[in-house]
């Protein structure tokens, strides 16, 4: 016989150790595009994988739930963060610290597609509040996380390697908690549902609807989420405090998740999470202190707290044949989205802060990378080879300048990263910075305007299903039984 709580809080831990890979990841950001010279869009591409990994193991694994069970996908989960962290800790160049973030994003899937339909069979009956509930530990474990990299990893001036290690601690108990422990069969299984049956509920009407909405609402929270930090360090403001600030008040939500549930009920949390996601964004954007990253960042908080557990729950009640399969493919959905937005928003970022540099400022920086840095290379031993690929940026920068009168897009943030990251002891590092910097901040800033408009299309249509079910008489969960399946 399965232990309920037992299998409960232990996916709660697994669930944690997916925020902390998340915050931790996102908290290196910074310190990994330094470290190996990034671009925006390449530093997209670290982050967002994380995402393109859950959504693979997701796709792959959440038809299989039914088939294999569900302990065999935790105990994969467990060996993609594990794995993922080691890979990532070890890095010595971008392909394995994004190969690293891959496997730490698999993990992430993993959790989803085995836990979920977990939750919904350990709590058959109150799927919506105990899904957010279970939910309510990737934001709280942000904060933790977010907690303990500022106030103790920060505090000692520990590397960005060793804050790694911060995702082994919650994994290694979950691991002991659920590895060997007796499962329950999902839903669909109980219930005589076929794998064909559960297919074919994809195909459902109400599941053509909350597809393409996944698509927006992880839009809307994710991607933005893994830029705070970066983008709010660029302008001076600690990314990390609002990035734990905005986590704390979603998981402090997702706790509360059971009375709003039968108040507003599922759709009317969606409708007032799309109305206020929009605003919060767009608002964010205009973010250029402390008080008003944390004034309109909690209005975005707020918005999305509920979309992706109410999402699941939605769908779980709604369309019950869909079964684990449904939970696997929506959440899959969600991570895809996640993984072209946040490249996408890294690129309006780079475009965006480009506009904002000073041409003769920037022009003034490369000619004293030029004059300066060949006499330090030649001094500089084995750190040599580094010195001359920022001269040799510099140069095609310069090069692509003086032929056409215009600084070139992309590479001229590309050499400014790479002076600010060259080590080298000389004021026109600090000069490239005070420049970089303000454009990175603004940039990233207007990457979140741009993506604000499309909470719009969230209003609107759960505005609708909001208005059907009040002239339904109300929302309804629909019961799964064993009269339910065709066979």
């Amino acid at each position: 016989m399965f232990n309920r709580n037992k299998l409960f809080y232990g996916s709660c831990l697994a669930l944690l150790t997916t925020a902390f890979a998340f915050t931790v990841i996102s908290g290196i950001a910074f310190s990994i595009k330094q470290e190996f010279t990034l671009t925006n869009a390449q530093l997209g591409v670290f982050t967002g994988v994380f995402f393109i990994g859950f959504t693979i193991s997701q796709a792959i694994f959440s038809p299989l739930c039914d088939v294999i069970g569900m302990r065999w996908i935790v105990r994969g989960a467990f060996v993609g963060h594990v794995a993922g962290a080691i890979l990532i800790m070890s890095a010595q160049g971008y392909v394995m610290a994004v190969s690293g973030s891959l496997l730490a994003g698999m993990g992430a899937g993993l959790v989803e597609a085995g836990c979920n339909p977990l939750v919904a069979a350990l709590y058959p009956d109150n799927k919506t509040s105990k899904l957010n509930h279970f939910h309510m530990w990737f934001p709280y474990g942000n904060l933790i996380a977010a907690i303990i990299l500022t106030l103790i990893f920060a505090g000692l001036g520990m590397g960005w390697r060793s804050q790694l290690t911060l995702i082994l601690i919650p994994a290694l108990g979950y691991g002991v908690m659920m590895l060997v422990e007796p499962y329950p069969l999902t839903e669909g299984v109980s219930a005589g549902i076929s794998v064909g049956e559960s297919f074919k509920a994809l195909f459902a009407p109400i599941m053509l609807i909350m597809m393409p909405l996944m698509l927006l609402t992880a839009s809307m929270e994710l991607p933005p989420s893994s830029w705070v930090p970066p983008v709010l360090q660029a302008g001076g403001i600690n990314g990390l405090l609002v990035f734990g600030f905005v986590f704390g008040i979603m998981g402090t939500l997702r706790l509360l998740a059971g009375p709003v549930v039968r108040k507003l009920t599922p759709t009317g949390i969606l409708f007032a999470g799309a109305v206020l996601a929009t605003l919060g964004l767009y608002l964010f954007s205009y973010a250029e202190t402390m008080l008003m990253a944390f004034l309109t960042a909690a209005i975005w908080a707020v918005g999305i707290a509920y979309f992706w557990p109410t999402m699941l729950g939605f769908v779980s009640e709604r369309n019950p044949k869909s079964g684990a399969l449904g939970l696997g493919v929506m959440g899959a959905i969600g991570m895809l989205a996640s993984f072209i937005v946040t490249p996408w928003l890294g690129g309006i970022a780079d475009e965006k802060g480009h506009a904002t540099l000073n041409t003769a400022e920037t022009v003034a920086v490369f000619e004293s990378v030029t004059s300066e840095f060949p006499d330090i290379a030649a001094n500089a031993g084995a750190q040599a080879a580094d010195i001359q690929g920022v001269i040799d940026a510099v140069a095609s920068v310069m090069a692509d300048y003086n032929s056409s009168g215009e600084l070139p897009e992309g590479s001229t943030m590309q050499a400014l990263r790479a002076v600010t990251g060259s080590g080298v002891d000389s004021p026109v590092v600090g000069e490239a910075g005070a420049i970089l910097n303000p454009a990175d901040n603004t940039g990233g800033r207007l990457s979140f305007r741009t993506l604000a408009p499309f909470g719009l299309i969230l209003v609107v249509v759960f505005g609708i299903l909001l208005i059907q079910d009040r002239r339904a008489g109300g929302y309804r969960a629909k019961k799964l039984g064993r009269e339910d399946h065709n066979g």
